[in-house]
């Protein structure tokens, strides 16, 4: 039996296993089972991004829902971070997103979240899996579920975020990049709702741009956009809204890592940063800790994923921490990464420090870091490919104490991922590449 999730969900190409209507018919009659094993009603909340695709698979997993006799409530076209927090409002059972994050449209997935409104442990998937791969079909004749949809959900997340805020914000021009996705109704109308001249790139979704060319992955047209109409700042989202990347009012982009660093010297000068922790994960830059540490800050980094992220936070009992790629999770607030949510802690983070962004991007300095993608046909442990395994050890010994390497596979793509972190460019960037090569050669044989 193959695992279908990966760090982020069950994700992969539509309409190619396991991202089918078959799939998606089985998992909405598991979660009636996977609810009721946890004494939950079987009210599942179901949202999606803007991918054509979605729909298609929306109506297989209410199918399925409805088959085993379980509710769909319908949340439409509504970020991640959306859903996960009616799941937790609603008493719902559990939450599902139709989405494929910043991936481009011929991807979709399903991400899950359990009633409290976190994404599930790596146990609670495959008891899912275990529950899709014994499912045979329908076994229970007469069976009847309802649909209900969710005409106020929306609104009620757009009421929730602006309740994050402790002041007003006024007098900022930004630029919002929503990625032809699911912010490209709500980011408009949550900021301009804020009283901020808001500017929207990006929201005129035709299932197909979602990603394309913009969004958290592709800035270069904020950035040039910020310059041109002389915003304070640009904001970015991926195709579902959990993460966020933004540009200065210089056109210059700023890391997760960056934002991180921001919000956690904010949340320390207000006093409210939780035991003095931040949490991250490996894949974050050298300067990220080094910059924590003359704050007088903890850093812990956990394996790649948001998930271990929460895990570590709710184990630290702290509650700021995130990824280099812009998820970043504040859990005073919500149970998972949220780009908006993140946008408006950015935001106010600027008006506590009356300082534009390019002045609060200096608190921390970035390692120069070479980050190679590298399509794979197949997936051996790293470590038991002996040529692999030499030539990271050689960069490794080369860098010493002055860099780091990180080889791994994607959890959501067939791709190996080399990264060379180090204090010279042109050395990190020869260091990767040659990685990068023997990949190619080991692993497409």
């Amino acid at each position: 039996m193959g695992r279908l999730f990966g760090t982020d969900g069950i994700r992969g190409i539509y309409n190619q296993h396991p991202i089918t209507q078959e799939t998606a018919f089985k998992l909405g009659r598991s979660m009636v089972r996977f609810c009721e094993s946890r004494k939950s009603r079987p009210d599942v909340i179901i949202g999606r991004d803007t991918r054509s695709s979605g729909k298609v698979l929306e109506y297989a997993l209410v199918s399925g829902l409805l088959s085993a006799g379980g509710k769909a409530l319908l949340a439409g076209v509504l970020p991640t971070p959306g859903v996960a927090f009616l799941t937790r409002k609603l008493c719902g059972g559990a939450g599902i997103v139709l989405s494929a994050s910043h991936n481009p449209q011929e991807y979709n997935g399903f991400k899950v979240f359990s009633s409290e409104g976190y994404k599930l442990s790596e146990a609670e998937e495959s008891e899912i899996e275990t529950l899709i791969f014994e499912e045979s079909g329908p076994s229970h004749l007469g069976s009847t579920g309802q649909v209900e949809v969710l005409d106020e959900a929306r609104d009620m997340y757009i009421s929730f975020l602006s309740e994050t805020l402790s002041e007003r914000l006024s007098g900022i021009k930004i630029v919002i990049d929503c990625s032809n996705g699911a912010t490209y109704r709500v980011a408009p109308a949550l900021f301009e709702g804020l009283g901020l001249e808001t500017e929207a790139l990006f929201n005129e979704p035709d299932g197909r741009n979602i990603n394309e060319e913009c969004g958290s992955q592709h800035t270069e047209a904020l950035s040039r956009r910020v310059l041109e109409s002389n915003a304070d700042l640009g904001l970015a989202f991926d195709g579902d809204g959990d993460r966020l990347i933004a540009v200065d009012e210089r056109g210059s982009v700023l890391t997760g890592d960056q934002i991180l660093m921001i919000c956690a010297r904010m949340l320390k000068d207000r006093g409210v940063l939780k035991n003095g922790v931040v949490v991250s994960t490996v894949m974050s830059n050298m300067g990220l800790g080094a910059a924590l540490k003359e704050h007088g800050l903890e850093h812990i980094t956990t394996p790649v994923g948001d998930r271990n992220v929460m895990e570590e936070m709710k184990s630290r009992m702290c509650c700021l921490g995130g990824e280099d790629s812009g998820h970043i999770i504040f859990s005073d607030f919500h149970t998972t990464g949220d780009g908006m949510l993140t946008a408006l802690q950015l935001l106010s983070a600027m008006g506590t420090s009356k300082s534009p962004l390019s002045r609060l991007s200096t608190l921390m300095r970035i390692y120069p870091q070479t980050l190679i993608n590298v399509p794979v046909k197949k997936r051996p442990d790293i470590h038991e490919v002996p040529e692999l395994a030499g030539v990271i050890e050689t960069a490794e010994t080369d860098l010493g104490d002055d860099g780091r390497v990180l080889v791994r596979y994607s959890g959501t793509e067939p791709l190996c991922r080399v990264m060379v972190e180090g204090k010279d460019r042109e050395k990190t960037e020869e260091t990767a590449k040659r990685i990068a090569a023997v990949i190619d050669k080991e692993l497409n044989r």
